[in-house]
């Protein structure tokens, strides 16, 4: 009798957002057995870790690797340096200054390295390009350079199966994130976007307001920041 090919592996950013929470239901939905990889980079919003492990949870992700990363050591982010504003009512021109010079960079590679070690076969991302802020590290064309560079860098490149860099959401609308997470099974209500470290979503920086917006356009309302 033949032995059945063991469930095929791959990792997942996952921080605990909705995006990311959405990725990982889509990676298990497509079949695969999650490895969970999650960063303590020095955000204001360390909130977001205890949802990573709240959703980790939820799917049964039992390898699930926390990891310290101080990019808040050298500033440059409002997500990282509390004397700067977090930008409100999408006013910021340009990239906003919740952008965290290097964060994906650091993020995949470390996820390659990860991905090599358990020999995993894809690299599942959150990211997205439409709705959110032009971030450099989100569009398509990094992550095909990311994905040359990971067939470079590796053993398992050069032997011609480099993990696969798997970004299903990025050129969804948040609203079409929202409507797949709901058919994926994603606990929204267990997942965290605001850019506050407080107990409860503030409703007014950047990242509550684009969740709360695509929430109301995509029929759940009642999943929203509540108001008044």
């Amino acid at each position: 009798m033949a032995q059945s090919s063991p469930t095929p592996k791959a990792i997942v950013l996952l921080s605990g957002g909705l995006d990311s929470a959405t990725a990982a239901a889509q990676a298990i939905a497509d079949g695969y057995e999650l490895i969970a990889l999650s960063f303590n980079y020095g955000q204001r919003h360390q909130r977001e870790l205890e949802a990573a492990k709240a959703v980790a949870q939820y799917f049964a992700i039992a390898d699930h690797h926390f990891i310290d990363v101080n990019l808040a050591q050298w500033g440059a982010s409002s997500l990282t340096d509390l004397a700067q504003p977090l930008p409100q009512d999408g006013i910021e021109p340009g990239i906003p200054s919740t952008y965290v010079p290097g964060r994906n960079t650091v993020f995949i590679a470390l996820a390659l390295a990860l991905a090599e070690a358990k020999g995993a076969e894809a690299i599942y991302l959150g990211i997205n390009a439409v709705d959110y802020s032009g971030y450099p590290d989100c569009r398509p064309e990094y992550l095909a350079a990311f994905q040359q560079l990971s067939q470079l860098s590796s053993k398992a490149g050069l032997e011609g199966h480099a993990p696969k860099l798997v970004a299903p959401l990025v050129m969804d609308s948040k609203a079409d994130i929202v409507r797949r997470a709901i058919a994926l099974g994603v606990p929204i209500e267990q997942t965290w976007s605001c850019y506050q470290g407080g107990a409860e979503s503030c409703g007014r920086c950047d990242s509550c307001r684009i969740r709360d917006r695509a929430l109301i356009e995509a029929g759940y309302p009642q999943l929203a920041t509540p108001t008044g």
